[in-house]
């Protein structure tokens, strides 16, 4: 396997958010996984997002980070960038509390104008609202640049969580120092891997911040945590529960791609047929742009219009489905899959054709740690996916990210670092104002916390809900579910600030 080809397939995986990488030899098909929140052909979109409608108010600063947390070396400092609004806050001598949203792996506006929960209950709690934003993502790259930065193992090698984390602590106490704040009681919210986050740092940092929110945090998709198959028979399980035929069409296609593409002019034809901007060098594009649509698809099918990927129709499966369905007599399946993946990437009908080479957010830095420290083995399941089979195979991965990085994975040291094997004890016995909130139709709540733990880690789980839909801002299509989700949330972290206060009404006057 070429390095190019490498890079290509790992950059179209899902993570935050799960891009599938896909190769085609003599054998079925296999998909080798790197996974991904949030990927590269999600589109910076332009359109107004239903958190833009909340006029985010903040201001837009640089904090000078060390590039090593462990160490005494003498290293080149770098900006983090971070947004901050005090509109609401009530100030320190009301202690009023922060809420700190541990960023993701891309652009922290984008982030922040999609988590509009935390803007709308800030005035309600009088809280400070802090974004900052995740090493080497955005504007806060060391090393000067992202080209110096991504150049290399060396320049690359801080990019870890565990730095992350300690990023968001001395951000918060340089912060709590300069605000004369040093009182004032910090929630952490994150979706998706800044789920992750929230909850690891809660769990690391528990002097620094009271509690965490974290939703969508697939903190169990680790080795020999949660079956492999099973992101991907959730999002099968998606479209089948729309329609066994549309389930069908797509598992069929795999095959009619792979014919095709190996027939005179067939890669021709397949770009013609899913309009592709550049000529199909191979299938293997192809299947990687179908594959992440599908994901994404299961990811944000929420019950109304949205624009947080892609500009969507709400209960966007079951559009995809439809158009899939009723094609007409004597459509192909290639047709057929084409006017359904078409809801996904051009549902606004704007786009003329697709360009497969793209990462609007910035995420790049993504293969990196799927290639280092977050390794979550994924496998597809002949009978029960619609994807093509495929088992884990973590010797080739390996291979391929040596190839790529000159690194090896290490797959153990998340769960080392963190926890993860036996997580419902040692959270039970180690942990404390977690939320974890999960909607069982994003595919990530397979790997996520969907029990309660105790009175105090507790999980909010939806059978209707997809990807951190909590997180997002109100809207009037909110179905009941949802609306009442975030009254249990806002009541647990209500909770969580009046037994701080209790405890501590010694130490400060209210």
């Amino acid at each position: 396997m070429g390095q190019d080809s490498f890079r290509l397939r790992l950059n179209t995986l899902v993570l935050i958010v799960a891009i599938i990488l896909v190769s085609h030899s003599a054998q079925p098909l296999a998909l080798k996984h790197a996974p991904r929140f949030v990927g590269k052909f999600a589109l910076a979109s332009t359109a107004p997002s239903q958190s833009q409608s909340l006029q985010l108010n903040y201001e837009t600063r640089y904090f000078q980070q060390r590039l090593d947390h462990f160490s005494f070396l003498d290293l080149p400092t770098f900006p983090q960038r971070y947004l901050i609004s005090t509109e609401h806050w009530v100030g320190p001598k009301r202690v009023g509390p922060i809420f700190f949203y541990c960023g993701n792996e891309g652009d922290i506006v984008w982030f922040a104008q999609n988590t509009g929960f935390v803007w709308e209950i800030a005035p309600q709690f009088g809280a400070m609202v802090v974004f900052p934003e995740h090493r080497y993502y955005g504007e806060s790259m060391p090393y000067g640049s992202k080209e110096e930065a991504y150049k290399n193992a060396t320049t690359l090698s801080y990019l870890t969580a565990e730095q992350a984390l300690a990023d968001f602590s001395v951000l918060l106490t340089d912060l709590k120092q300069n605000f004369s704040a040093k009182d004032c009681p910090v929630v952490l919210f994150g979706g998706s891997y800044g789920g992750m986050l929230a909850a690891w740092m809660r769990l690391k940092y528990p002097h620094i911040a009271i509690g965490a929110l974290a939703s969508s945090a697939p903190i169990l998709q680790f080795e020999n945590i949660v079956p492999p198959e099973t992101f991907y028979d959730i999002v099968s399980n998606d479209f089948r529960r729309e329609s066994s035929s549309c389930f069908n069409y797509i598992k069929q296609s795999w095959d009619e791609i792979t014919s095709t593409g190996q027939t005179k002019d067939g890669l021709e034809r397949l770009t013609k047929t899913f309009h592709i901007c550049q000529q199909l060098k191979s299938t293997d594009d192809l299947y990687g742009w179908l594959e992440s649509a599908y994901s994404y698809l299961a990811m944000v099918d929420y019950p109304y219009p949205s624009a947080f990927l892609m500009p969507l129709p709400g209960h966007s499966i079951k559009e995809v489905c439809k158009r899939i369905d009723r094609g007409p007599a004597g459509t192909s399946v290639l047709e057929r899959i084409y006017e359904g993946v078409n809801v996904y990437y051009n549902y606004t009908g704007e786009a003329k054709c697709f360009e497969l080479d793209d990462d609007p957010h910035g995420m790049s830095g993504w293969n990196w740690q799927a290639c280092t420290e977050m390794v979550m083995p994924m496998s597809s399941n002949k009978e029960s996916s619609m994807f093509p089979p495929y088992e884990y195979n973590y010797s080739s991965f390996q291979e391929e990210c040596f190839m790529e990085f000159g690194v090896k994975p290490r797959p153990k040291w998340i769960t080392t670092e963190f926890g993860g094997k036996n997580i419902h004890a040692t959270l039970k016995k180690f942990g404390s104002n977690i939320i974890f909130s999960n909607g069982l139709l994003d595919p990530w709540s397979g790997g996520s916390v969907l029990q309660n733990i105790s009175e105090s880690v507790v999980s909010l789980v939806t059978e209707e809900g997809a990807h951190h839909i909590d997180l997002r801002a109100s809207t009037q299509n909110d179905p009941d579910w949802l609306v009442k989700q975030r009254k249990t949330e806002i009541k647990l972290i209500e909770d969580w600030i009046s037994n701080y206060y209790q405890k501590n009404k010694a130490i400060f006057d209210i």
